[in-house]
């Protein structure tokens, strides 16, 4: 199968570098999926679910955050806040988050405020549903 070089970045780490036969982020209007010789593009990413499947190797997911991806001449690279393997997500944590956001969506916010509490439910619900749909009792799902 043909492959793309792929960079997944997050702010604190280097998450994947190296050759890919798919991958799909997930974007303001949908999924993106991208394969091998894929037009040149630059596309929005929304908190969510990235699938990716490194040549020869199984697909992994990770719960991604906001962030952006440029494709040009058969590589593609990443940029997000956050990019994290189920295995890594605290689930508390992320309920707390969640919990947090909710109640300052309830709070009378300035207009920026409410937005940033919103992403940040955005982002605690996808990492709890990434988690709980991809590992059970601490086992990756396959």
């Amino acid at each position: 199968m043909r492959t793309f070089t792929a960079h997944i970045l997050s702010a604190t780490r280097i998450f994947f570098e190296g050759e890919c036969e798919s991958l799909t982020v997930p974007a303001v209007d949908g999924q993106y999926g991208v394969l091998a010789e894929h037009s040149n593009a630059i596309t929005a990413i929304v908190p969510g679910t990235l699938t990716f499947r490194a040549a020869g190797q199984e697909a992994q997911v990770a719960a991604i955050s906001a962030g952006i991806m440029k494709i040009e001449n058969n590589d593609v690279l990443i940029l997000a806040d956050s990019v994290l393997r189920p295995e890594e997500i605290d689930e508390e944590w992320a309920k707390r988050d969640a919990e947090d956001a909710k109640e300052a969506m309830l709070q009378k916010l300035s207009r920026q405020q409410y937005f940033s509490a919103q992403a940040q439910l955005a982002r605690a619900v996808s990492k709890l549903k990434i988690r709980r749909s991809y590992l059970k009792g601490g086992h990756i799902i396959k």
